[in-house]
């Protein structure tokens, strides 16, 4: 089944005074390439995090966006008692140099800078929550992939009916291609019996018969007939049977439109170009579907 590169997942985990969010947005690119967000203090996971994605996903553009909220606790607070020493003191000079009366309040000192700080456990939790962090970053990835999935198979209904449009206007270019040559020579020899009978001159049938040759050498385009159906099974084969050949995909298609537009130059009835021409259409509107492809 074919993966799409397009889709959205997101994870949700609560546990011990812990709540951890993730969402992963994808869109196509050529190349793998990962941006990830996470909150103050939790960039050591970041490579934790850009591994577990590398080994679900092989390309692509990802955003990966890691919240986490942790219930506040006294114990991961505490007062420098050093710091607010230093402010009262200060502070009570002043009053003495001003020669104002009153007392430094304790509220009053509470918010100044540095006067109470985190507890270093606090700042070091990012490895402790890895665990947690994982499972949601595990959850948004399921959802993820179910999204791409889901994406893929249709993306894969829709190839295979171009396919099948492909073959019909190949069918019908195959068709016409001996009918083209057999035109060419009735009108040829018209011509050229009307041409000759006005100076009383016969042509070497043998002559004819060598500039139809030469005509049918420069229009043939069985080659590329067969090269094109060859690559047109081979995608098939890989849309039905492979999940990630968007690569591969991509060099079939591309060898599909080389060999259109070699029978478009070489063709030159009127309903085979019509074909051609929806052909490569066809081939167009597969080429730019699997852009989307993992």
């Amino acid at each position: 089944m074919l993966l799409s590169m397009t889709g959205f997942g997101e994870g949700h985990v609560q546990r011990d005074g812990r709540t951890v969010w993730i969402e992963i947005k994808s869109s196509n690119s050529r190349f793998f390439k990962c941006s990830i967000r996470t909150p103050e203090g939790y960039g050591a996971l970041e490579p934790l995090v850009e591994a577990e994605l590398r080994k679900r996903i092989r390309r692509g553009t990802i955003l990966a966006t890691v919240r986490v909220e942790r219930a506040p606790s006294p114990e991961d607070f505490w007062i420098d008692v050093e710091v607010l020493e230093r402010y009262r003191g200060q502070l009570q000079a002043m009053e003495r140099r001003w020669g104002t009366s009153g007392s430094v309040r304790l509220a009053d000192l509470l918010p100044l800078p540095g006067v109470v700080r985190e507890n270093e456990v606090w700042l070091r939790a990012a490895e402790d929550d890895w665990a947690i962090v994982r499972e949601a970053l595990e959850q948004a990835l399921t959802h993820l992939d179910r999204m791409r999935q889901e994406e893929g198979q249709a993306m894969a209904e829709d190839l295979l009916a171009n396919c099948r449009l492909a073959v019909a206007s190949l069918a019908e270019i195959q068709r016409r291609a001996p009918l083209v040559v057999e035109d060419f020579r009735c009108r040829l020899q018209e011509r050229m019996e009307k041409i000759l009978a006005e100076f009383n001159v016969t042509v070497d049938p043998a002559d004819l018969v060598r500039e139809v040759g030469l005509f049918a050498d420069r229009i043939d385009i069985s080659e590329e007939i067969v090269r094109f159906r060859s690559h047109l099974e081979q995608f098939e084969q890989a849309v039905r049977s492979e999940s990630r050949c968007g690569r591969k995909l991509e060099f079939l298609t591309q060898e599909m439109i080389r060999e259109s537009n070699t029978m478009g130059s070489k063709v030159s009835d009127v309903e085979a170009a019509r074909h051609v021409i929806e052909l490569k259409a066809t081939v167009e509107r597969i080429r730019e579907m699997i852009q989307n492809v993992e």
